[in-house]
This record gives structure tokens, C-alpha cells and sequence, in this order.
């Protein structure tokens, strides 16, 4: 409901008004009376009613000096003013403030009620307007962002955009550039990754850069894209982006290279992404998850490409012999070489593969197709590094595969192997994986099926049943032990419940049925 405040310095008017309207009927209540414009200005301070009927000659504070008080504080109050015939001239002056609404006195209640209606209709319509409005200042904040994102899109690859784009833009995104000087940053996450990551990257990028550094942001494919200002050293720049390479590394488990362009004009924004598209195919050679610059590509910038020449003999004899060691400094001397003549990566796949060819030549004649198959691996390897470590581990599997028929049994390692388990049973990162990479140094797969051939079981399996074996013990020698001491002690970490499962999988009990049996 509306509240009404009535302002007259004669008693009887102000009854008779108040008396006389059914202030409910019309959605309106009669909040305060007042006997002049400064009791009036006091009660509106306090109160602030939606309508004032008021009469213009009072005492201290007339109506006219009322309106244009009250209009400075609270210009959505809307007034009706009564006057009388000599003074309706003066009421003239109140259109300046939007006063629309003067009655004579005396006046009926009649003539009281319509103009209240009119004011009411007003009052409804502005309402209307105001919740329009700001139903589309809520629209507009929902596509506001992906308008922003599609407009980086199209500045830099639409060659069409220049300067008036950005001024007309830049306006309405409420986006100010002092020195007009900008930077571009691109994110490319490595390996495997859903689409939501990019979302994940792009706001962390956001918060740590923060505004008003970031201008825009958008994805761009399998990209990440921040329109950024020139607020901060160099230096500081690269801290930021090492943060959060750390922070999304932290939550996802993922890495991701960054291409910093170099500063320019927002009309050179365009010139600015392809720079930071140059600078990530550069990764081939500085590796993923590196912050790339036009520093870092400045150096090989038309270098001329010499022949590459490397004699694969040395090499593939040790692979033939067995001699792991060896092999893998010579890998590691010819992929150094590599590195030195900053050839694109086609150029050095091309060089690589007649050597991986090579290398599966050593290896034994049933195995050879199967190795070659994996020639199709290389479309899939983007830096010399995972170049490096695909063919590194082909060549040392072939190597060792070499190496067990030069030897009997392969008795050591599986001896290796099996003290390894009894000196780890207690660790829950014990398995395979773990004893080839950070015990043992070798290809897991290959540590498998030697295991299993070795010993007639899986290597997980034969851990699990160890484990078991000596937990069993443990409870026939202690009686009293808890499951969840069992199970930190073998190797279930503070997980009992799945130790149970095991357990009674192992023997037809769980730990405390078998505590409790004779």
C-alpha cells in the first residue's frame, strides 16, 4: 500500500481530509499529518511516504520551499498541493520539481480521490517501468559475459576490427585503457582433458590476475585467452602464472604451457595471437608446461637448417647386447644433438623415426611388427621431451628383452622384486608401477610379465596374498590385535573397511570372525 502523509497548517482541513478518504479502499494508508513544511520534512526523513497532499502557505516552511526540499532528497515522492485562488499562480513555480497536482480549496472529496488515483496510476506505471528495467539490466548482466568472451574471439581473428570497434565496445563493456597499451596470454592444457578444465583455468587465471588487469577472457578452441593491461614487471607477470599453473596443477593434476605475447595496442591485438600461437608450437623443443615468450623463439628465427647427421651403429649394438646403460647415454647424446639444431617438428620426426626403425631391428623377430605399430605414436608426441621418452622406452624394453637371452633367468630382478614387496608390504603405494619407476627404474610392463613368468602369479595378486598371509600370522601370534592396525600395518593404509573385504575374500572370514574362530 501506499503511504500518504497530509501537511496543513488548519486543524480542520487536515480531519476533514483525513476523515473523509477510505484510505484502504484505494490501497493507500494515511502514515502521518503535519502542521507545517519543516513537522513534514522531519516525518518524510523518517518515514518516506510515497505521496504528500500539502497546502503551499504555512508557517516556517511553506509548501513550495517543501516540494523543492523534499524533490533534492527524495525525488521519487510524488505531491498534490492545495491553494488557494490567490496563491494558485505561485504554484506554477512547483512544475520545476514534477509536481503535477494542484487542487483549490475548498476542495470535495471527489476531487481529492481522483487526483490520489492519478498519482497512484503514475506511481504504478513508474514502478512497471523501474522492474522492466531492471529485468533488463539482469538479462543483460547474463549474456554480458559471453558477449565479452565472443568479442576477444572476433578481435583477434577478424581482421575486419580496428580501433572504432574497440572504442564502441570498450564503451559498453565499461573497459578503459589508459596508455592503450595491452598484453595477450594464451593457455594450453597438456594431456587428456574435459572441456570444463578451460572454464577451471580461465578463472583462476582471472583471480589471481584480477581486476582490472584482466580485461577479457574467453576460450578459443582448446585454448584459454586473457586480454590483460600492462600494470606489472615482467617478472612479477611470470610469478603470477607460475601460481597458477601450480594452483590449477594442484586441484587437476594437469600442466599447462603459456604463451605470453609481447605489449602492443589493442589494434595489434590480432598480430598479438598469432605471436602466442608461435610461441606454443615452440614448446616442442622448451617442453609442456613451460611459460614461452618471443625471447625464447627470437634465437632460432631464421636460422638456417643444417643436415643432420648421426651414425646409428654404436647405439643399436648395445641395444642388441643387452648393454642398457650404455644404450641410454647414447639415447640421451643423440636427442641432446637434436635439441641444438632447433629444427620444426616435423623435420625431427622425420629424422627420429628411421632411428626407431632401427632400433626394433635388434629386437627379436616375433616382436618386430609389433613395435613397428607403434610408429603411428609419433603423430600424437608434440615435444621433443615425449619424443624422447617414447622412443627411450621402446629401445629399453627391446634392450632388456635382449639382455634375458643373454642370461638364464631373469632370477635377480625377480628376487629384486620380491624383497622389494616384503620390505614395502606396509606401504598402500605398493604396486607395480610404483616398484618400476621408484625402485627399480625399468618399464613396468616389462616387470610384469617377467614376474608373472617367473613366478606363475600377477604381481598384484602375489602382494595381496602376502599381505593376507601375513596378516593371518599376526593374528594367530597377537590374538588381540584391531583391524585397523592390521590394516595400516599391511599396507590398507586408514582404510579397514576395504582390508576386511580382502580379507574375507582371501579366507571366508572378515578379521574378527577369524579372531574368534577355534
Amino acid at each position: 500500500m501506499y503511504k500518504v502523509l497530509l501537511v496543513d497548517d488548519e486543524r480542520i482541513i487536515v480531519e476533514g481530509i483525513s476523515r473523509t478518504i477510505d484510505w484502504n479502499t484505494h490501497n493507500m494508508v494515511l502514515a502521518g499529518t503535519a502542521r507545517n513544511g519543516l513537522e513534514a520534512l522531519a516525518f518524510i526523513k523518517e518515514n518516506q511516504p510515497d505521496i504528500i497532499i500539502s497546502d503551499i502557505k504555512m508557517p516556517g516552511m511553506d509548501g513550495l520551499q517543501l516540494v523543492e526540499k523534499v524533490y533534492e532528497l527524495f525525488p521519487h515522492i510524488a505531491f498534490i498541493l492545495l491553494s488557494g485562488f490567490s496563491e494558485f499562480d505561485y504554484a506554477r513555480t512547483a512544475m520545476q520539481f514534477g509536481v503535477k497536482h494542484y487542487l483549490l480549496k475548498p476542495c470535495n472529496e471527489n476531487t481529492i480521490i481522483q487526483a490520489l488515483t492519478e498519482v497512484i496510476e503514475q506511481l504504478n506505471e513508474q514502478h512497471s517501468q523501474a522492474d522492466f528495467m531492471a529485468n533488463i539490466q539482469k538479462e543483460l548482466r547474463k549474456v554480458l559475459p559471453h558477449a565479452k568472451e565472443q568479442f576477444l574471439k572476433e578481435l583477434v581473428t577478424n581482421k575486419t576490427y580496428g580501433q572504432r570497434d574497440w572504442d564502441d565496445y570498450g564503451e559498453l563493456f565499461h573497459i578503459e585503457i589508459e596508455d592503450d597499451s595491452v598484453q595477450l596470454l594464451l593457455f594450453q592444457i597438456e594431456g587428456k582433458f574435459e572441456f570444463e578444465h578451460l572454464f577451471a583455468i580461465k578463472n583462476i587465471a582471472s583471480d589471481y590476475l584480477s581486476h582490472p588487469t584482466v580485461l577479457l577472457s574467453t576460450t578459443i578452441g582448446k585454448h584459454v585467452l586473457l586480454l590483460t593491461k600492462i600494470t606489472s614487471e615482467s617478472e612479477q607477470l611470470f610469478d603470477q602464472l607460475k601460481q597458477i599453473k601450480q594452483t590449477f596443477a594442484s586441484y587437476y593434476k594437469l600442466d599447462a604451457t603459456i604463451a605470453v605475447s609481447t605489449p602492443g595496442r589493442i589494434t595489434e591485438a590480432r598480430s598479438m595471437y598469432r605471436e602466442t600461437l608461435e610461441c606454443l608450437n615452440y614448446q616442442f623443443y622448451l617442453g609442456e608446461g613451460s611459460i614461452i615468450t618471443r625471447n625464447d623463439i627470437a634465437d632460432a628465427a631464421g636460422k638456417p637448417q643444417a643436415t643432420f647427421i648421426y651414425d646409428d651403429e654404436h647405439l643399436c649394438m648395445h641395444i642388441k647386447s643387452g648393454d642398457w646403460e650404455i644404450a641410454k647415454q647414447e639415447l640421451a647424446h643423440y636427442f641432446a644433438m637434436l635439441a641444438e639444431q632447433r629444427m620444426d617438428m616435423h623435420l625431427v620426426k622425420s629424422y627420429v623415426i628411421p632411428l626407431y626403425v632401427s632400433i626394433t631391428r635388434q629386437g627379436q623377430a616375433e616382436q618386430i611388427n609389433e613395435f613397428l605399430q607403434k610408429i603411428a605414436s609419433f603423430d600424437s608426441l608434440s615435444t621433443l621431451r615425449t619424443i624422447e621418452q617414447f622412443v627411450t622406452a621402446n629401445a629399453e624394453l627391446i634392450c632388456m628383452n635382449n639382455y634375458s637371452l643373454h642370461t638364464k633367468k631373469h632370477s635377480s630382478i625377480i628376487h629384486k622384486m620380491v624383497h622389494v614387496i616384503e620390505e614395502h608390504i606396509s606401504n598402500p603405494d605398493l604396486s607395480l608401477n610404483w616398484v618400476s619407476s621408484e625402485i627399480l627404474y625399468m618399464n613396468a610392463d616389462y616387470l610384469g610379465k617377467l614376474f608373472k613368468k617367473e613366478t606363475g602369479e600377477k604381481f598384484s595378486n602375489y602382494v595381496v596374498r602376502m599381505r593376507m598371509e601375513l596378516a593371518i600370522k599376526e593374528i594367530e601370534t597377537t590374538g588381540d590385535v584391531k583391524v585397523f592396525e592390521l590394516a595400516e600395518k599391511f599396507g590398507f593404509g586408514d582404510n579397514p573397511q576395504y582390508f576386511s573385504q580382502v580379507f574375507k575374500k582371501h579366507t571366508g572370514f572378515t578379521p574378527s570372525e577369524y579372531k574368534r574362530s577355534p
